[in-house]
């Protein structure tokens, strides 16, 4: 399990930066202005993470348990609430109603795992859910240009095995992109340009921790 230390933040979109000698680097933009909710310890609860939470949510849309969670933090009440792993080091140096400030977290150049939901893309055919090349156009076939194939087998065992590649719902999971590195981190505005594209449309939530595949951080 990845224990580095990261943060949840909302994704912007995609942008472009430019180094001093003309390069152009496609950057997505993520918004984190998180704060430390909650806590958890190895000796209460058998491991170490911070309840973070990020946006507003109204007073009467809050019911009344987690209402006095947030007073006993003394933070307003949130829109979303997760849970962070981390070392107990990192967790000691936090606690509830603090922000977790960008620049304590990461810096330039470090290499980071993100983590969001893929865009929805609803009932679709097995070359866009699969990459399925699709049917031949010769010898009088007809009809079957976007369809799978045989699915099934004759006579043992008679019946579609599990597992086969078939037309069904396409997007909407949990997806990482590991090793992308931070080309700029805002740490005043909160915002964190990630190289590259990363799971989720514009506006979605997503978890950006340090990479736990690299070694060293920077490049």
């Amino acid at each position: 399990m990845n224990q580095h230390p990261g943060v949840i933040g909302k994704k912007l979109g995609m942008t472009q930066v430019f180094t001093a000698d003309g390069t152009v680097i496609p950057c997505t933009v993520i918004e984190s202005h998180a704060v430390v909710v909650g806590k958890r310890t190895a000796e209460k609860h058998g491991y170490d993470a911070l309840i973070v939470g990020l946006g507003e949510r109204s007073d009467k849309h809050t019911n009344k348990a987690l209402a006095g969670a947030y007073k006993k933090a003394g933070v307003s009440p949130k829109r979303t609430l997760r849970e962070l792993r981390c070392t107990a080091e990192f967790a000691a140096a936090y606690e509830p109603g603090q922000k977790l400030a960008l620049e304590g977290v990461f810096q330039e150049g470090q290499f980071v795992d993100v983590q969001g939901i893929t865009k929805g893309r609803g009932f679709t055919g097995v070359m866009k859910r699969w990459g399925f090349r699709g049917g031949g156009s010769s010898h009088g076939a007809h009809e079957y240009k976007r369809h799978g194939g045989s699915i099934g087998t004759n006579m043992t065992p008679g019946r579609v095995m599990l597992g086969r590649k078939m037309p069904g719902h396409y997007g909407s999971e949990k997806t990482s992109v590991l090793n992308q590195r931070i080309v700029k981190l805002l740490p005043e505005e909160g915002l964190i340009f990630v190289r590259g594209g990363i799971p989720g449309s514009k506006n979605a939530l997503v978890f950006v921790k340090g990479a736990i595949k690299k070694r060293g951080g920077k490049s």
